[in-house]
Order: structure tokens, then C-alpha cells, then sequence
């Protein structure tokens, strides 16, 4: 899907949506917990922030978080589930909006062009200036481009 379509479902979505929130977890979270958890932890607080509790809760991918409500997994979910595909347009604007707001900060690192992914350009600037808080040093390119692993 276009970051235009994006954008456009993005309002769209907010708008009709009964209830909607984001989860995240911070990049030391995910380097003390590891991924996973930490991707629970986000889905946790995402479903937390609601302002309509839910009755069933619907997860992309194959693992649930522990909720208050009951939840199932669907692996694949953004593709078969509209719900899960709506939640995956707001999660990626959202995060796509955050990279743009770096990039200003860190203008050296290109946040705005590769939105955080493990680029060669991303990589190289990385090696260049080392990283800035919001990189997670657990995450191996990351580790080799600051030479912590061989």
C-alpha cells in the first residue's frame, strides 16, 4: 500500500473507528526485555488505552499478550482481518511520523528516508556517528555497525 493510501486511510480510520490506541515500547524496553515481551508489553498497553473496553481482542501474528479480555491469534491477521489491517495502517503512520520528527533531530541519520529500517545508508551513518537513544542496541545491525559483536 502507498504512504498516500496510508495517509488517507490513516484519517479515515481514526475517524470511524469506535475506539482506538496505540501501544509502544521504548527501545531500552525492548533491550531489557528482547523483542517479544516487548511487543506484548506494546500490545498490552495498546489494548489498556482503549476507551472502550473490548469484548474479544484480535492479534496479528501467532502469540497473544497476556489482557484482560479474551484474545486470539491471527497469523497473517493484517491481510485477513480488516480490524487487524486498520490497527497496522495507524501503528505504521504513526511510527512513519515519529521517524520524519527524528530526522529533524538526527538530520545526519536519514530517519526520513529509511523511517528506522537496517538501510546500508542507515548502517553506514550509524558506524559514522554511533547511536542515539532511540536505536536499540540489541538489535544486531546495530551491534555490528557499532562493532559491540564481530
Amino acid at each position: 500500500m502507498s504512504e498516500k493510501r496510508r495517509l488517507s486511510l490513516y484519517d479515515e480510520i481514526k475517524e470511524k473507528a469506535l475506539s482506538w490506541s496505540l501501544g509502544r515500547a521504548e527501545a531500552h524496553e525492548i533491550d531489557e526485555l528482547n523483542i517479544l515481551h516487548a511487543t506484548m508489553l506494546a500490545m498490552q498497553r495498546a489494548v489498556a488505552g482503549l476507551h472502550i473496553a473490548p469484548e474479544y481482542v484480535l492479534i496479528d501474528g501467532n502469540r497473544c499478550p497476556a489482557l484482560p479480555v479474551p484474545s486470539m491469534a491471527v497469523v497473517k491477521g493484517d491481510s485477513r482481518v480488516a480490524e487487524i489491517s486498520a490497527a497496522s495502517i495507524l501503528a505504521k503512520v504513526t511510527r512513519d511520523a515519529e521517524m520524519a520528527a527524528l530526522d529533524i533531530v538526527f538530520p545526519q541519520y536519514g530517519f526520513a528516508q529509511h523511517k528506522g529500517y537496517p538501510t546500508a545508508f542507515h548502517l553506514e551513518k550509524l558506524a559514522q556517528y554511533g547511536a542515539t537513544a532511540h536505536h536499540r542496541r540489541s538489535f544486531a545491525p546495530v551491534k555490528r555497525a557499532l562493532g559491540l559483536v564481530s
